[in-house]
């Protein structure tokens, strides 16, 4: 396990992160005092949050994750005249 500080990291990003592709956890501290743990994405276990599990899951190719957060936002749904879609849909299936 490393031990870095928040300047170095930040110097050295691809060294770090090259570290932790080969299975090394990276202890990041601020003044001396630990602050956060990087890791692989490969070590992620299911009790993790949701996003951690998730970006697991698209480091196997089994998700793909959205390009931008927040992409899909909330809509409105519209009001038309005449029959919903849903009507329409079944009426040509029969």
């Amino acid at each position: 396990m490393e031990v870095v500080g928040i300047k170095e990291l930040k110097n050295k990003l691809t060294y770090y992160l090259r570290l932790t592709r080969q299975g090394n956890k990276i202890v990041v501290t601020d003044r001396g005092s630990p602050v956060a743990i990087i890791r692989s994405v490969d070590e992620i276990e299911e009790n993790e949050d949701v996003e951690e599990r998730l970006a697991s899951l698209a480091k196997r190719g089994m998700v793909r994750l959205p390009a931008k957060r927040g992409r899909f936002k909330k809509f409105k749904a519209i009001r038309v005249p005449g029959k919903p879609a849903s009507e329409i849909i079944i009426e040509e299936r029969r």
